[in-house]
């Protein structure tokens, strides 16, 4: 629904919910609290969220970003990041002597616990996500033998199974709601007793930011969507406000990468945000616009968010003791520590 303002010529449809979903507000202030707790450096495997304005951030207070578990020293701390990671780099983690923080989004975690489990029954698990996403490849790590990665309807012909009376799927949770039951209508169709997850995959904020894209396509001439090029969410906006009517969407980091020539003949331009993007840079993108004519902001509300998750339990003890004791005890050099 559009509350709309007083307004004349020039316009601005914003996009509510936006920016940060509790997953990625839950992973950015474990880092910030690691640092205040623990000291720099905190090294985080892979970047926290997909956003570079928040990885720069938190490499100018001590975070180090690593793409690989190796690459952080022994007895160091190691924080995984919002897209989860495999249970081998856990086993990686262990043997590199390392005190590890786990802020991954409990979302994530319950598609992981929903790959174990069907695993544990014997099911063959279609996965349906994009092939090299850090998320796609920590839950594909939970059970490999049994998972077939599905990138979209192209790929659903051939995907063969052992059992079409045992086979579910599940899918990578930033996806778009559209492409994903269009892939899993293929899917059935192929295996019509294929099940489905005992509740949706793909998160409520990522469900929530595309159908406010939805609702201000139908209206906007141009939509910017604020976040990076890595971020799946965001780039799903894009493809969502093209699909709902918008004739131009484009992806941007910070306001300044904005084209004024994007503006010629426009009148009405939709502003979102993927949900790993603070809202400062949505701020500049809004200030940026006024000096060019558009000042009158209307709200698109489409869903109220109110969910919030806990900190990684990690965080209420001491790492850096812990990471001490398991170096000594490999070097024996003095007692072991809880």
């Amino acid at each position: 629904m559009v509350s709309m303002t007083a307004s004349s010529g020039r316009r601005v449809l914003l996009a509510a919910p936006r920016g940060y979903c509790a997953g990625v507000d839950r992973a950015v202030i474990a880092v910030e609290k690691a640092l205040e707790q623990y000291g720099a450096p905190i090294y985080v495997r892979h970047e926290i969220v997909h956003n570079k304005y928040v990885v720069q951030t938190l490499e100018r207070k001590g975070a180090i970003f690593v793409e690989r578990t190796a690459e952080v020293p022994e007895g160091a701390i190691v924080m995984f990041s919002a897209h989860g990671v495999a249970p081998v780099v856990h086993e990686e983690a262990a043997r590199g002597k390392l005190a590890t923080i786990d802020a991954t989004c409990p979302l994530v975690t319950k598609v992981h616990k929903e790959a174990v489990r069907f695993a544990s029954e014997d099911f063959d698990i279609l996965l349906i996500g994009h092939e090299g996403h850090e998320e796609v490849i920590g839950t594909s790590g939970e059970a490999p033998e049994h998972i077939t990665l599905v990138d979209g309807p192209g790929d659903v012909a051939k995907v063969e199974v052992r059992d079409p009376s045992r086979v579910v799927w599940l899918s990578q949770t930033t996806l778009s709601v559209d492409e994903t039951m269009e892939t899993v209508d293929a899917l059935k169709e192929k295996f019509p007793q294929l099940i489905s997850p005992p509740s949706d995959d793909i998160c409520y904020a990522t469900q929530n930011r595309q159908l406010a894209v939805k609702q201000m396509g139908e209206e906007a001439d141009l939509v910017i969507v604020v976040g990076s090029r890595n971020s799946s969410n965001s780039v799903r906006l894009v493809e969502v406000a093209k699909l709902a009517g918008a004739r131009d969407a484009y992806l941007v980091d910070f306001a300044d990468e904005i084209d004024e020539a994007w503006l010629e003949g426009v009148s009405t331009v939709g502003v979102t945000s993927g949900a790993s993007v603070p809202e400062v840079l949505v701020e500049q993108v809004l200030e940026w616009l006024s000096q060019r004519g558009f000042e009158d902001v209307e709200i698109v509300k489409a869903a109220e968010e109110s969910i919030t998750f806990s900190l990684p339990k990690e965080l209420r003890r001491d790492l850096r003791a812990e990471a001490a004791a398991l170096v000594e005890q490999r070097t024996g050099n003095g007692p072991s520590a809880g």
